[in-house]
């Protein structure tokens, strides 16, 4: 595609078509990769055998290991931080907005935080109980 500014040409970029190739390879491999996984490692048989890192990824790839709430625990002392860092440049503002953002900004965070939490905390709870009922 050519773009004309003051009567000079430029070209816009356009994909080339080692990325068409890339894609398509990468989702054949992908396919075959998760199909091999599924089959050879996935199976329930090996649950018991593995043990180590082997039994962590088992673990990881069953989803019995959620990486979620670690994620949401780091994001909230990251939003927390730069809400509290953020409300101090509103000071040359108002001090009432400096307040009212430092006070709300950090409690509508921490409430939605809670709300996602909480749903991880009632799929750890439905678990055990499955658990539980299936002994």
């Amino acid at each position: 595609m050519l773009l004309k500014t003051s009567n000079v040409y430029y070209t816009a970029p356009v994909a080339s078509e080692g990325l068409g190739v890339a894609v398509i390879i990468g989702f054949i491999l992908g396919i075959i990769g998760a199909v091999l996984i599924y089959v050879l490692f996935l199976k329930k048989d090996n649950e018991k055998k593995l043990t180590g890192f082997a039994k962590y990824l088992y673990e990881f790839l069953h989803f019995d290991k959620l990486c979620l709430e670690v994620i949401l625990k780091f994001t909230y002392l990251f939003g927390a931080i730069f809400i509290t860092v953020v409300s101090f440049g509103f000071i040359s503002v108002s001090f009432l907005t400096f307040i009212l953002f430092l006070i709300f900004g950090n409690l509508l965070l921490r409430i939605s935080y809670e709300m996602s939490m909480i749903l991880i905390s009632m799929h750890k709870n439905v678990k055990e109980i499955n658990q539980k009922l299936k002994k």
